[in-house]
């Protein structure tokens, strides 16, 4: 059996070899965008396209034609759509779901094969990087115990992706909003938590927070002229 794990991010590089050796069967990494194509899928037939963490949209013929299977950071059909745990932690939800979903047409709308639980307490990395070994059992599961995926139901509750510019904190109005902001936004490839002033952008990263006060570090640069 030929497999598919589909990563723009770098917690997820290890899968395949790790599922290899634990399933026996083959794993094909794939990280950008424009080699996941109909064309290459057709070359080696996988069986599965796993997608534990993949910023992009699937083009139809890929996911008609073979069993593309998202992982979401919600209790699906609530936090349907994009940054899932930045919009929870803004929200003051610290535990959450992983859901094993077929990829459909409408967002993160398709059938349920298995949801684990996900704490969403640490910094972003800490959260992607439990959550890699959790999809990693998932997907093990999901070869060795095939079952076939079981339809939403609930209230459906959507999710915007978020802008660079919602990093900001300058209207945040406690010490615990703060915190969550800052750590929420702290993996690579996120914009972070952010202050400005006429001359100075302050970034701010690795934060704890103790006795009424935030410790974090900061990164201080130059605002550009507009």
């Amino acid at each position: 059996m030929v497999c598919i794990i589909a990563s723009n991010k770098k917690w997820y590089a290890g899968l395949p070899e790790s599922l290899s050796v634990q399933t026996g069967h083959q794993f094909v990494y794939i990280k950008r965008k424009e080699d996941l194509s109909a064309e290459f899928l057709e070359r080696i037939k996988p069986r599965y396209v796993f997608l534990p963490h993949w910023s992009f949209l699937l083009p139809e013929n890929v996911f008609e034609k073979y069993e593309c299977i998202i992982f979401h950071m919600t209790d699906v059909p609530f936090g349907r759509g994009g940054s899932p745990l930045q919009n929870l932690i803004s929200r003051g939800i610290y535990e959450t779901k992983i859901s094993a979903l077929r990829c459909v047409k409408e967002l993160d709308a398709g059938p349920v094969y298995l949801k684990r639980p996900l704490s969403l307490y640490g910094s972003a990395e800490e959260i992607y990087l439990r959550a890699s070994e959790i999809i990693e059992d998932m997907i093990y599961q999901i070869i060795m115990e095939p079952a076939a995926p079981i339809e939403q139901t609930g209230e459906t509750t959507c999710f915007l992706r978020r802008k660079p510019e919602q990093s900001n904190i300058s209207e945040l109005t406690s010490l615990q909003h703060v915190f969550d902001h800052i750590r929420m936004l702290d993996a690579d490839g996120y914009p972070h938590a952010f202050l400005e002033t006429e001359y100075f952008r302050f970034e701010f990263e690795r934060a704890s927070i103790k006795e009424c006060q935030i410790i974090a570090d900061v990164k201080i640069t130059e605002r550009k002229n507009e």
